[in-house]
């Protein structure tokens, strides 16, 4: 796929008026094996719903940008696309077509839209980001949010995925959030230097096939969060943010990663505050042997204050 011409189709797409908010793979599925939805009749069917099309589902326009862009994938007498487009607080966001089971997949769905609020309720506040980093940015909204939100901050994304770092670098420039440097980093380890601001929705499930946008390790899949707490005291600069949306296990009612980041959070003096945002998400988890004894999945966020030297 050529970068400029995923860019060629993102702004065809966003021409026609596109709207689309991502729900669950278990929505997804659910709403697709429905015998009315076998073929796609729109472009949001198309591009939201990743379902297969006939000729003249698309305009002329659109299928030459699919072409152009290499993202046709031949599907009986039709065709599906290979990417997908979600619109998030009047953007558009383009990312995997679902669904999402290739090793380099990058994935968006409603977490992403928790995340994304999260980071404009922080910097509707009067936080001073001069350097910020999404780690894990995916197909980069964390990134583009605090981008627009504040357009003279030097924003690096990065992420392990190439393929999650070319869609961030072509939804930046759609989204024209210019100062955006889209970098491959294991974390931190790529990039140098001390943020103002941390953001990261890493994933927080254990995996079976270990995929990078899924997989968070440890124990019950709160191992890169961790890690990413345990950055936030070396890497942000005096009186910096880290803003962590991810998900825990609840086990006999007890929060597995709060037990776990809350005493490397005091111990590094920082001013923390963590709530449940949603208790019940990835409820078909619960079924695989790794989570037999949790209660539930929840989505949580942690914002961190370093101390101001």
């Amino acid at each position: 796929m050529s970068d400029d011409a995923l860019l060629r189709l993102a702004v065809a797409i966003q021409a026609t008026g596109y709207v689309f908010t991502t729900v669950t793979p278990a929505t997804h599925a659910c709403v697709n094996a429905r015998a009315v939805n076998a073929w796609a009749r729109s472009a949001e069917d198309v591009f939201g719903w990743s379902r297969p099309f006939m000729p003249g589902v698309l305009t002329p326009q659109l299928f030459e940008a699919m072409r152009d862009a290499e993202v046709l994938e031949p599907h009986g007498d039709g065709w599906a696309s290979r990417v997908r487009a979600s619109t998030l607080r009047g953007r558009l966001f383009l990312h995997s077509a679902y669904p999402t089971t290739a090793a380099d997949a990058v994935f968006f769905g409603p977490d992403t839209y928790r995340f994304a609020d999260a980071i404009a309720a922080l910097l509707a506040a009067d936080v001073r980001v001069r350097r910020a980093v999404d780690i894990g940015c995916g197909a980069g909204p964390g990134a583009v949010v605090v981008a627009l939100e504040r357009p003279d901050a030097e924003v690096l994304a990065v992420d392990i995925n190439d393929v999650a770092l070319r869609y961030t670098a072509v939804n930046a420039t759609l989204a024209g959030a210019a100062r955006i440097s889209a970098r491959r980093s294991d974390l931190l380890n790529g990039v140098e230097g001390d943020f103002d601001l941390i953001v990261a929705n890493p994933p927080y499930l254990l995996d079976a096939t270990q995929r990078s946008y899924r997989h968070g390790g440890g124990s019950l899949g709160e191992g890169l969060s961790l890690a990413i707490a345990g950055l936030a005291s070396a890497r942000l600069a005096s009186g910096g943010t880290l803003l962590l949306y991810t998900g825990t296990a609840i086990v006999g009612g007890a929060d597995r990663f709060r037990a776990l980041v809350a005493p490397l959070l005091d111990a590094a003096g920082f001013d923390w505050h963590y709530r449940e945002l949603d208790p019940d998400v990835f409820g078909e988890e619960l079924a695989a042997p790794a989570y037999a004894d949790a209660d539930r999945i929840a989505a949580v966020l942690l914002t961190a204050r370093k101390a101001s030297a």
